[in-house]
């Protein structure tokens, strides 16, 4: 079986909405990141001159390959990852192999059916 890494990376407060939205589209499960910083395109500055870097959170979802484009469009749209610069991303990276996930297919088979 093929899988798709999809990262995304999204404010704290975002986190839940985006794992639900992640697991109605057929996601198993996630690995979560907290208080991850990062900077944008331009430094968010405070009213004293120093920059303000958010908490975000990095979300890992390990999906079998032909679920991944439903699950980031799904995390996408959660995340309201095109409204704004500010919002977050999230990508797709190719996994060349992968243990530990007869169970998760199992279930996943019976739960989520392709069609």
């Amino acid at each position: 079986m093929d899988f798709k890494l999809l990262m995304v990376f999204v404010d704290q407060d975002r986190t839940d909405k985006v794992l639900d939205a992640a697991r109605k589209a057929g996601a198993t499960g996630a690995t979560i990141i907290n208080n991850a910083q990062g900077q944008g395109l331009k430094p968010h500055l405070t009213f004293f001159g120093l920059e303000f870097m958010a908490s975000r959170s990095v979300i890992l979802i390990l999906v079998e390959a032909r679920r991944s484009s439903e699950v980031l469009e799904a995390v996408s749209e959660a995340g309201e990852l095109d409204e704004s610069l500010n919002t977050g991303i999230a990508l797709e990276l190719d996994v060349s192999r992968a243990l530990g996930l007869s169970e998760h297919i199992k279930t996943l088979s019976k739960e989520h059916p392709l069609s």
